[in-house]
């Protein structure tokens, strides 16, 4: 059931080069402050790291109670047990703490912190340092800033008064390779700070991806953008490649074309539903990093497991891009597959069972494993989606799609609200009948409006706010107010301002209009390409982009002969864009 490629269809590129470039830097850094040191990490960083690398290439000689591999612990579990009771040695780092709101008992005389560029991260460093300096200490400071420093932190540095006592560096970690056809830059602020409050400084991060990605792998012979965010990163990535007099010439390219796609460009995708199996995996339960973290729902003990969902596990790379109805099949097969296997084993002699034994009864017992898991979440999902009464969900959200009975999706939506089942699900399906519908009649925006607030008054989305003083109303009143969108106003009711992305969304053309050309974006008429690299194509997605429509591509290249690479500002899906907007800056 996995999408199988063409034979013809092109080879992907080896993105493991990327984790060790990471890694050797990351090392590089910490061995910038010699001697003993304490390292901080930010908790956003865990993952990513764990990823990469682990908490042994920090430490040598250290043994947990059980001499069992660190190896089989994540990085997060990783910390706790050499936290607790051991020491890192290798590159001189002492103990690892995590960046939070609690008070620091370090004793070493060299701290490192490893942080986003983020001002709550400054403070918190800015109050560190001075109360050192209250009790009269003396200690270096080096702060790592993971993927690049901003003025602005520096800036919070010496309102601070502690510039000149910290030491700044850069860890340039901005292509976090998830899967064999899947980058992601997790940068989840990405979305909010662009497109919801205009903020600028993360297109320099994506133009240096781009860069160290040509510099790797090729030149890209062809590139298309669609987006005033993708204009921009290509400009300043074409500059960084003239600055440093492309490296890249010459050098016979493995990629053949590169999209550059901003989000806004398409909401719709974006808030519909996910029906595969991945994407239902993270709705449901939240794929971070490329991991998720079953519950004993889906274990079936009383213990969660954290458990790495990409091309290496055997039983998720056959459904991942399946419609849900199709998996539990697929499953069933398989768990009957898998007992025929086993049940091999009673007509074998002594050397027959041997070779099984030593040959074919480990891949078993995890294949074995890995089934349980999946049969348990498919069972989780089915029981949430069931509750939800999802089918009728689906059924509303194609009507809105395609335009049909949009009084009786309206109706839904109210009663959806009314039945209080999810107030981001309420939130996503205004949105989404406000962008397919070019906008809401006044009646019906009114309706919406008051059921929701009188439902969840304290909503943060729409907590403490006047809409008539915030213009609104009156927006919603004027001469072309059919064509207002409340995905707009809902912005504008968190933020007071309507920023250039969603300002310029309600002046495009109607959503049917433009969806009817949609098989025009991609341009892959022709199955025939000169050459391998030219079906290599790379995805750029700024703002965030979905499971389901990673798959609908890994689908277009299966039919065309293609091969598509994925790279991502953060994976994200319709509750985190959502979120997002509460998260927008009054």
């Amino acid at each position: 059931m996995a999408f199988p490629h063409r034979p013809d269809a092109p080879e992907l590129p080896d993105f493991s080069m990327l984790k060790r470039l990471a890694r050797d830097q990351l090392i590089y850094l910490l061995e910038q402050l010699p001697g003993k040191k304490d390292l901080f990490i930010e908790a956003d960083l865990m993952s990513p790291l764990d990823r990469i690398a682990s908490v042994s290439i920090l430490k040598v000689d250290v043994q947990p109670p059980s001499h069992a591999s660190l190896a089989r612990f994540s990085f997060d579990e990783q910390y706790k047990l050499l936290k607790s009771d051991y020491h890192c040695r290798q590159h001189e780092v002492d103990k690892l703490y995590k960046v939070e709101n609690k008070p620091v008992l370090s004793s070493s005389e060299q701290l490192c912190f490893l942080v986003r560029p983020r001002i709550k991260n400054m403070r918190y460093i800015a109050n560190l340092v001075n109360a050192d300096k209250l009790a009269g200490r003396t200690r270096k400071y080096k702060v790592i800033f993971s993927p690049q420093k901003f003025y602005a932190c520096e800036m919070v540095l010496e309102e601070e008064g502690i510039y000149g006592d910290v030491s700044c560096d850069e860890w340039a970690f901005s292509l976090l390779p998830l899967d064999v056809d899947l980058l992601s830059m997790e940068l989840p602020e990405f979305f909010r700070d662009y497109f919801l409050e205009g903020d600028q400084r993360w297109i320099n991060t994506v133009a240096q991806a781009l860069h160290l990605l040509s510099t790797l792998y090729g030149p890209f012979p062809n590139c298309y953008g669609i987006g005033r965010c993708a204009k921009m990163s290509h400009e300043l990535w074409r500059n960084l490649e003239e600055e440093e007099d492309s490296e890249t010439k010459g050098r016979k390219p493995e990629i053949g074309h590169i999209f550059l796609l901003d989000r806004d460009v398409d909401f719709v995708t974006a808030l519909c539903s996910q029906v595969v199996y991945e994407g239902l995996v993270d709705d449901t339960f939240r794929i971070k990093c490329g991991s998720v973290d079953f519950g004993p729902e889906v274990t079936s003990s009383d213990k969660s497991l954290k458990v790495l969902l990409n091309a290496e596990d055997k039983v998720f790379h056959e459904i991942r891009n399946e419609h849900f109805s199709n998996v539990f099949g697929f499953l069933s097969q398989k768990a009957r597959n898998l007992q025929a296997q086993y049940d091999r084993r009673r007509g074998m002699d002594i050397k027959q069972m041997k070779n099984f034994v030593s040959q074919e009864l480990k891949g078993l017992k995890q294949e074995h494993r890995l089934l349980s898991l999946h049969i348990g979440a498919c069972e989780s999902i089915m029981k949430k989606k069931t509750k939800q009464d999802f089918q009728e969900l689906i059924k509303t959200e194609h009507a809105l799609l395609e335009g049909f009975s949009i009084r009786d999706s309206t109706s839904y939506i109210e009663e959806h609200i009314d039945r209080q089942v999810s107030p981001i699900e309420s939130l996503r399906l205004m949105c989404l009948l406000s962008i397919t519908e070019n906008g809401l009649i006044p009646k019906d925006y009114r309706s919406l409006k008051t059921q929701y607030l009188q439902v969840r008054p304290e909503e943060c989305i729409f907590k403490c706010v006047d809409f008539s003083k915030r213009g609104v109303g009156e927006r919603v009143g004027e001469k072309d107010r059919e064509k207002h969108r409340f995905v707009v106003s809902l912005i504008y009711a968190s933020t007071g301002k309507i920023t250039d992305a969603f300002s310029s969304l309600a002046k495009r053309s109607n959503f049917r209009a433009i969806s009817k050309k949609l098989n025009l974006v991609c341009g892959t008429k022709d199955d025939k390409a000169p050459s391998e690299s030219l079906r290599l194509i790379l995805v750029v997605f700024l703002g965030g982009c979905t499971f389901s429509e990673i798959s609908a591509l890994r689908f277009l290249g299966r039919e065309k002969g293609f091969r598509f690479i994925f790279l991502t500002t953060a994976v994200t899906n319709s509750a985190r864009l959502m979120e997002a907007m509460s998260e927008v800056k009054a």
